[in-house]
């Protein structure tokens, strides 16, 4: 843990001063804690920061001292995923057919004159990206004509295919987008039009939000009730600002003293598709589970609910039961934390736990069942976690690890949570770790870097749903812009049934090929 070290402004004429002030006698008290602070905090902006947990950048290498006298290993090639894109990874693109000019299937071929020319089966690409404002505007002048007798006025009628509104349901989904999916400000969005020459003010594009989100909330509202059949259900929260909330405290009782705001993320796992939720206010998020459990089937099975250690994350509510697991990653965490003072320890329980992950991930790769993963895990991964429990229980028996220390504390937290560590090894279906749920948090965090807060409850509740629609539509390889666009396009049709136009089968009931409502 990093000790904090109290703010000391000092600059290099004072630096000189505090060493040639050494050269006469002891330094004081204050010249000294001084240099200390300037030195510690070069070392920190010196040291490599670590983006990544993997064991080889915790961990030096076992061999690296005799590895710097052989002749130096080839350089690796470059990861795949960095070169261009080909023409079928522009799916948004529009798709300009051009013809031959002269030739057509079937005509004799030019030059040899023999043969008969055909179309193949892969034709020649041509990609052209160009650069336009996120929201784009038409005015139309429709003519008017004056009679110089009568005084009449007689205007142009508009277009057919105008429409209605002035902001289209297109601009009401890129502003959604905008916003609630990439973390841009509604006053950065509208500076940015107005430099493009469209005025947007940002009360204008907070008030279409919020009636979209009138629409949009039975949409949210199913999302919800989907969520709470998921066979796997995983949550994590993080900080979240509101200006002004007026919290609800239980009749009679003062409340529980909470003075925190949060966004809890969960993530469903309901058949094959992945639904994204997000609750901001004063509940934790054991208690906004607890709430999407509520809408559960009464004979469906207790879910499996993947979350780190905190008591908070788990729903307290009579009647709501599941089969609770922890964090492996969390686990594996504490590990990371103190490998630079025990590294030879740490690299045991770093590698054996990256054999379990190895297994995990050849388990995705052949696509097995719950159940032939779970023998998987039996059969690779249970002697590999055994031996580890092991070998946790004889640091301490032996005395070879102080309980104290930190290695010590993070073994303890491994024993003290581990029956649901390794619930895996006796649970098909469950997951190792809560990443999943951790990464969904990040479009929160990205909305908290970018605007900083929510101002009110309802604007909360209104970036909850964009969010929760737009990360369920990523999560299922949907495309958000569209799916929005759709919704707000059809409001009588979804509103009669809203299981029709979730973002895995909405496409199927613009075809009018819906797939059956989900139980």
């Amino acid at each position: 843990m990093k000790t904090s070290r109290r703010r000391l402004d000092v600059d290099v004429e004072e630096l000189d001063r505090v060493i040639d002030a050494a050269e006469n006698g002891p330094l004081s008290k204050a010249d000294r804690q001084k240099l200390k602070t300037t030195l510690h905090a070069l070392v920190e902006r010196l040291a490599q920061k670590r983006n990544t947990e993997k064991t080889n950048s915790v961990l030096e290498p076992i061999n690296s001292s005799s590895a710097a006298t052989e002749s130096p290993e080839p350089e690796p090639s470059a990861p795949t995923g960095h070169g261009r894109n080909a023409a079928s990874a522009f799916t948004g693109a529009e798709k300009v057919s051009v013809q031959h000019a002269q030739l057509k299937p079937g005509d004799p071929c030019p030059e040899c004159r023999e043969g008969r020319v055909y179309r193949q089966k892969e034709p020649k690409t041509l990609i052209r990206i160009v650069g336009q404002a996120p929201l784009k505007a038409t005015v139309f002048e429709m003519e008017r004509l004056r009679c110089n007798g009568c005084c009449q006025v007689f205007t142009a009628a508009e277009p057919a295919d105008v429409g209605a509104g002035k902001y289209d349901m297109t601009a009401v989904a890129m502003i959604a987008l905008l916003k609630y999916g990439t973390g841009m400000p509604f006053n950065r969005m509208e500076l940015l039009e107005t430099q493009l020459g469209i005025p947007l003010p940002a009360a204008t594009q907070w008030g279409l939000m919020e009636q979209a989100a009138l629409l949009l909330k039975l949409i949210l509202d199913e999302l919800i009730r989907q969520a709470a059949q998921g066979s796997v259900v995983h949550n994590d929260d993080t900080g979240m600002r509101i200006l002004k909330l007026v919290r609800n405290t239980p009749e009679g009782k003062g409340g529980d003293g909470r003075t925190g705001t949060f966004t809890s993320g969960i993530v469903s796992i309901w058949r094959e598709w992945r639904i994204a939720l997000y609750f901001t206010g004063w509940k934790h998020a054991g208690e906004n589970l607890a709430d999407v459990l509520k809408h559960r089937a009464a004979q469906r099975d207790a879910p499996i609910q993947m979350c780190d250690a905190l008591s908070r994350n788990t729903p307290r509510l009579p009647g709501v039961e599941v089969l609770l697991a922890n964090c492996l990653a969390h686990g594996r965490r504490q590990i990371v934390d103190v490998a630079a003072n025990f590294p030879e320890e740490c690299r045991y329980v770093l590698e054996t736990l990256g054999k379990v992950y190895q297994t995990d991930a050849q388990a995705r790769e052949r696509r097995l069942s719950p159940e032939s993963r779970l023998l998987l895990h039996q059969e690779h991964s249970g002697p590999l976690l055994d031996e580890l429990r092991g070998w946790m229980a004889t640091q301490f028996a032996e005395h070879k690890t102080e309980p104290n220390s930190g290695l010590g504390k993070a073994i303890s937290y491994l024993q003290r949570h581990w029956t649901k560590l390794t619930l895996f090894l006796r649970q098909p279906g469950a997951p190792l770790d809560n990443n999943i749920a951790e990464r969904t948090l990040k479009k929160a965090i990205l909305h908290r870097k970018n605007a900083l807060f929510y101002k009110t409850m309802n604007g909360a509740r209104v970036g909850d749903l964009f969010m929760s629609l737009i990360h369920t539509c990523e999560l299922n390889k949907a495309n958000p812009f569209d799916y929005l666009t759709e919704l707000l396009r059809h409001p009588v049709e979804m509103k009669a049934s809203p299981a029709e136009w979730m973002p895995w089968n909405y496409r199927m009931t613009l075809a009018g090929t819906a797939t059956p409502v989900a139980a």
